[in-house]
């Protein structure tokens, strides 16, 4: 069936209406689902996402490690994991892709670690040629990597018929999910149309360098279970001349600075919370789903469909954010203010020298970062609550001085509140940009579950 066939069959959903009932949807789901039958523990699930999580991360960010691309690989993988899982359990829940039933035995380690690598196979194996950063020779290290990691779950699996009804499933799962991404827009044209007028975006770093956005593609991909990239737009940056649009720049004016050229008053701890808060999204959210999936002892099913909500959600807000950047084309706080001469507001004053704690390579329309964050959490919230049992705890490289370093959190907004704040701090986002894209995050993961992983059959 084609994907526009597919699309007109499945129902809209209003935000409002999501909104509304999807909590107590997911909710009254997991509930059900803590019932017998007995399943098979998670172990093969989180060992895969991890897996994946460290081979699509480590890729060259224009070969797919930077946030956007590997979240939407990441969903590519969890999503073809939860139809696999979906297709061998009793505890049977609407498929993704896979229309298809497998038996109950079929050796559920098999299905998963064939499903996940099949499906990353194929994602190293599709990175055009000619991105320089990625090499023949480490293209081949990634594949023999992950070859070798399947091959070890495989023999772990003793021979039987229920191996190979797994390793079935894992296929089939996996070639739906090939399939169904052909020409999806991955690597496609860049969606950059330049603008030299005021309030536009250019490419240009504050040191005076032109710098490329290794993923200027993003927006233009396919969504997974969105109609559209459009469907959740932001409402989009305040008008120039507005009174929020000059708050916005001011508050960042304050407080976003490097410190060495550009005066700060952010606090030291401020500082570190904000180059805290630089490691991709989808690395560190996939650990926090994994941690709880083990404390709280979820069986293949359901840590099968958290970690394809979650997911497969994030793929589309990074999709619906990319898409956002590229529309509004907003420029960038640094540019905002060694311009303010430009923007045709009394309430902003430029400062030609004015230098961000840290820039990135893409307009500032809506916050990637917190798109993704948002739809995370969002799909977390409705397993586990605002504050799990015991929180969660993230690591992150990006730290100065050099080195990991692990906090604790209680609850996932406390999280998002916080990088609300540090996208500010970094001098990255304005503070609409931020609060925009977890709305626009939390939009896309409540339409996913309202549409997608429901529960058939006998729960």
């Amino acid at each position: 069936m084609s994907r526009g066939k597919r699309m007109a069959g499945r129902r809209s959903v209003s935000v409002i209406a999501v909104a509304v009932g999807v909590l107590v949807a997911v909710v009254g789901v997991i509930g059900a689902s803590a019932a017998p039958p007995a399943e098979a523990d998670a172990s093969a699930v989180t060992q895969w996402n991890l897996i994946a999580v460290s081979t699509l991360a480590g890729l060259p960010q224009p070969a797919g490690g930077a946030a956007p691309t590997s979240q939407i690989n990441m969903g590519m993988v969890q999503g073809a994991v939860y139809d696999a899982v979906n297709a061998i359990t009793p505890k049977h829940h609407r498929p993704y892709l896979l229309n298809r039933r497998f038996g109950n035995t079929a050796s559920d380690e098999a299905a998963v670690a064939t499903a996940a690598y099949l499906v990353l196979k194929n994602v190293v194996e599709t990175v055009p040629s000619s991105i320089a950063s990625f090499t023949p020779a480490m293209r081949a290290t990634v594949l023999a990597s992950l070859e070798a990691q399947y091959t070890a779950a495989k023999n772990a699996v003793p021979d039987s018929p229920f191996k190979k009804m797994g390793i079935g499933a894992g296929t089939a799962a996996a070639q739906a999910m090939i399939e169904s991404r052909q020409d999806d827009g991955r690597f496609g044209p860049s969606q950059f149309v330049p603008n030299a007028n005021p309030g536009y975006w250019d490419p240009v770093a504050p040191n005076g360098t032109t710098v490329q956005d290794p993923t200027p593609w993003a927006g233009g991909v396919q969504p997974f279970l969105m109609q559209s990239s459009s469907q959740f737009r932001s409402s989009g940056p305040n008008p120039l001349t507005s009174v929020a649009y000059a708050a916005d720049v001011n508050e960042i004016k304050a407080l976003g600075g490097d410190g060495i050229v550009t005066p700060s008053a952010r606090t030291a701890t401020q500082t570190y919370i904000a180059k805290w808060w630089q490691s991709n999204p989808m690395a560190m959210w996939n650990d926090v789903a994994r941690q709880l999936i083990v404390r709280n002892d979820l069986d293949v099913s359901d840590a099968a469909r958290l970690l394809a909500m979650e997911n497969l959600a994030a793929a589309d807000a990074a999709i619906t954010t990319w898409a956002d950047k590229y529309h509004f084309s907003l420029w960038r706080p640094f540019q905002a203010i060694r311009r303010a001469a430009d923007d045709g507001n009394s309430a902003t004053s430029a400062d030609p020298t004015w230098t961000p704690l840290i820039s990135a390579p893409y307009p500032e329309h809506a916050s990637g970062h917190l798109g993704l964050d948002s739809s995370h959490t969002t799909v977390l919230r409705m397993f586990f609550g605002d504050a799990p049992a015991g929180g969660y705890q993230i690591t992150s490289a990006f730290v100065n001085p050099g080195g990991l370093a692990t906090r604790t959190f209680t609850g996932f907004s406390q999280a998002v509140d916080e990088i609300v704040e540090a996208r500010i701090w970094a001098g990255l986002h304005f503070r609409t940009a931020d609060v925009q894209a977890v709305q626009l995050g939390t939009n896309v993961a409540n339409y996913a579950a309202a549409n997608y992983f429901e529960p058939v059959g006998n729960h």
